[in-house]
Parts: structure tokens; sequence; C-alpha cells
């Protein structure tokens, strides 16, 4: 359903007052598409069509509302709006929105709020923002060690209701400290008088909650998991993330990656239409601003080698050809070992042998190319002009991928974000050693003189 039609829908239940319609065509309609519809719409049929529906459903819309969205309608609510919705919430929903308001309108919300819900939310807003813990929810089905299956069922029949997911059911000692998983098919096939610890799963994947969300969002999806319990130092279980909070922290980083990689600040939590001219800018500049001043040494390493350029003026048209290769080449290495360290694929310590590899592979994509250019070189300069230009592509595309491969494990080995190597930033760093060197081996085998 497109979005005009679902908010003329809508508009038309509101004109005869038919609640009973409306919240039939909300319950009916999926909550990602209602929340897509609204964002087109004005503040006030927002809030109007919220406070048109029951606490579940429109706990439920609301958190699948942009942040920016969400903050705007959560002040533009009483007091007494904002914490029946927020109590309402899956707890990892409500633990953003609480970190995101002003600190005294915090204190208010929570002083309106049954104590079980303050302290679920204190204990998840404890946690570092980007880490698991700060990403996880209390909204699980948990069952104590050494009960029947018929105990176990008679709490699980208890605990659904309010919980975003059983279809796994964690089992805790007296202090709380994970001892296994069962699934609720495992749970409903055993027989009633067996012990659940007979059925259980010991060996458990797990996060911790200190680790970076995207680790435990790699464990999930490699395990093809629907959840992960997420323990703290003492082995004690604070809570689960689910595999669609996983998918988002996936693409998420994902997104941060790729405007990264462009050369630009990623966008956190506002999307490209809404984004403003001066966020744009502020978001671009920095790069740009530091990539012009890396750009002297190129224009530093031309000015040195000014007398061999003036004796061999066909040496200036492969200069562009020859050091874009080079950019192109630490381009396509860096892109790769950002996702592949992203994503697990290599750690740290594969540094070496990655090297060898990529030099290989280097090795032969720049013979290729030399032997391409070659022919060009033949017909622009001679046989001289051509040994020259063949051979500093060799060299400069080894360069260049060896840079943009080493780049992304360097910024890593000091902890730093990998996807900060750019493709700006390799391809301004190749272009100037690729200047130095295609002169340096123009000197050598041309007997030019160097200096300017």
């Amino acid at each position: 359903m497109i979005r005009e039609e679902l908010l003329y829908q809508i508009n038309d239940l509101f004109k005869i007052d038919n609640q009973k319609g409306l919240l039939r065509l909300v319950r009916n309609t999926p909550s990602n598409d209602l929340a897509e519809a609204l964002d087109t719409a004005d503040q006030a049929f927002q809030l109007k069509l919220l406070r048109c529906l029951p606490s579940g459903p429109k706990a439920l819309l609301f958190s699948h509302l942009n942040t920016e969205l969400q903050d705007k309608l959560i002040m533009a609510m009483t007091l007494e709006e904002a914490t029946e919705l927020l109590t309402h919430m899956p707890s990892d929903d409500r633990v953003d929105i609480y970190n995101r308001m002003p600190q005294n309108y915090r204190i208010k919300v929570m002083q309106g709020m049954a104590q079980r819900e303050r302290d679920d939310i204190l204990k998840m807003a404890s946690f570092a923002e980007g880490t698991t813990g700060a990403m996880t929810t209390s909204d699980y089905v948990s069952i104590s060690s050494g009960i029947t299956v018929r105990e176990a069922l008679q709490k699980v029949r208890l605990q659904a209701p309010n919980k975003e997911t059983i279809y796994t059911i964690y089992v805790t000692n007296s202090e709380r400290q994970l001892e296994g998983t069962l699934s609720l098919r495992d749970l409903i096939m055993a027989a009633e008088d067996q012990t659940v610890d007979s059925i259980m799963r010991t060996e458990i994947v797990f996060a911790k909650a200190e680790w970076p969300r995207e680790q435990t969002a790699n464990l999930i999806s490699r395990y093809d998991l629907l959840a992960i319990p997420v323990i703290n130092g003492g082995n004690r279980l604070i809570g689960i993330v689910t595999v669609d909070d996983a998918m988002d922290v996936s693409e998420e980083e994902a997104t941060e990656d790729f405007h990264k990689g462009g050369g630009t600040m990623a966008l956190k939590n506002i999307s490209m239409k809404d984004a403003t001219v001066s966020l744009l800018y502020r978001k671009r500049v920095f790069w740009l601003v530091l990539l012009v001043f890396g750009n002297i040494f190129s224009g530093a390493g031309i000015a040195h080698f000014e007398d061999a350029i003036l004796a061999y003026v066909a040496l200036v048209f492969f200069l562009p050809l020859l050091i874009d290769s080079g950019g192109n080449a630490g381009a396509q290495s860096s892109t790769l070992m950002v996702r592949a360290l992203a994503t697990g694929d290599v750690i740290l310590k594969d540094w070496f042998s990655m090297l060898g590899r990529e030099f290989s592979v280097a090795l032969l994509l720049g013979v290729t190319i030399g032997l391409a250019v070659a022919t060009l070189g033949i017909f622009r300069g001679g046989y001289e002009i051509a040994l020259v230009v063949s051979m500093s592509m060799v060299a400069i595309v080894i360069v260049g991928s060896v840079i943009g491969m080493s780049l992304p494990f360097i910024l890593s080995r000091f902890k730093l974000d990998p996807a900060a190597a750019s493709v700006p930033l390799i391809t301004t760093i190749a272009d100037g050693v690729g200047v130095i060197i295609f002169f340096s081996i123009a000197v050598m085998m041309l007997d030019m003189p160097a200096d300017v």
C-alpha cells in the first residue's frame, strides 16, 4: 500500500471517528510501512494517530519510527503519555530513547514508571554506546535449572505474553549465571517428568556485554541465531540481542564504512534527504581540506623532476595514467581488506600472509597493465619510453596495492577504524608515491637530470 493511500484511509477513519476500523487497519498494516507513511505526515496527524491506539500497537509503531521523529514526538507528548509509551516499548528501544532525552526530562519520566522498569532502563543505560550491553533487551524467557519440563512450561506460559521472543529459553542457576539453553520445540516435545537439565544444551554461543556490538552481530550471522544471550563478567545473564537488532547494526556499520570509504564522515541516525546543507558541508569538508594538503607532495615531486620533464616531455602524457592506476589498485585492495576486517574474515595476525599474496596479485596485475601500455609507450616516445612506462606501471601498482592492503591493518593495530582508510586517502598517498617512482625510474634509465 502506497504512503498516500494509507494516510488517506487513516484520515477518512479520523473523520468518522471509527476507532475499531482504525485499530484494524493499523494491526493489518506492517509497522514498517505505517512508520514510513507517518514520516511524511505533519506532527499533529502523527500525534493524533498515536493517541488513538492502545498501548501495545502504539509502542510497536513508535519503535519503528526513525530516531529523529521519535525524539520530536516524545517531547511533544504529555509526561503521562511519554511514560506510558516507554513502559510498553521493548526494553532495548526505550533505552535508546531514554539516552537521547534531555537530563531533566529523563528524571520526570522515570518518576512515573514502576520500579521494575526504572531498574531495567538504568541497567541497560549503564553500558557504553556501541557495546553489546547497550543493545541488549530484557524481553526474554528464562527458567531455573533443576525444575521439571512441566514446571518449565508453566513458567514459559506466564512470561511469554510480555516477551519479545520465546523460541529460545535460557536456563540459569540461583545466581542468574547462564547454564544452558533449550528451544521451545525441545521443551514441548520432552516428557513432562524430565528435568530441563537433561534436555538443555550446555554448549552455548554467547556474547559479552563489553564486546563491540558489530562483533556480536557477526556471531548471530555466523551461527544463524534468532537471538544470542549476553553475559557480564560474572557469567550472569543480563539480556539477549535479537537477530533484527543485529541486522540493524550490520546495516548501520556497513553504511558508516561505505561513507568513510568515500572520504566523508558517517551520517548517523539521519537520512540523506533530511540532511541539511550545513551538516553535509561539515561531514565532507575535513577530508577534502586534508587531502588538498596531501596532494602538495605530488606537486613537490613533479617540481623536483622538472628538468627531467623538460628533457622528455612525452613522460607527462603517461603521468595521469600511471598514478591513477596505482590509486585504483590501492583502492581495490583497501576496500577488500576493510570489509574482511569488519566481518572477521581476517585479523591482525594475518597481515604477513596477506601481504605475500597481495604482492603476487599486484605483480600479475602490474605486468598485465604494463604490457597493455607498452604499445602506447612505443607509439608516443619510442622503446625507451615504453620500457620506463612498463616498469613504472609494475612498481606503482605493487606499491599502491601494498599501501591499500596495509593501511587498514595499521589503523586496526592502533585501535582506529580501518574504514578510515578511505579511497580518497589511499589514492592521495598512492599518487605522491607514484610520481616519485615514475620519475626515479625515468632518471635512472634515461640518464636524465633529477634536480630542478
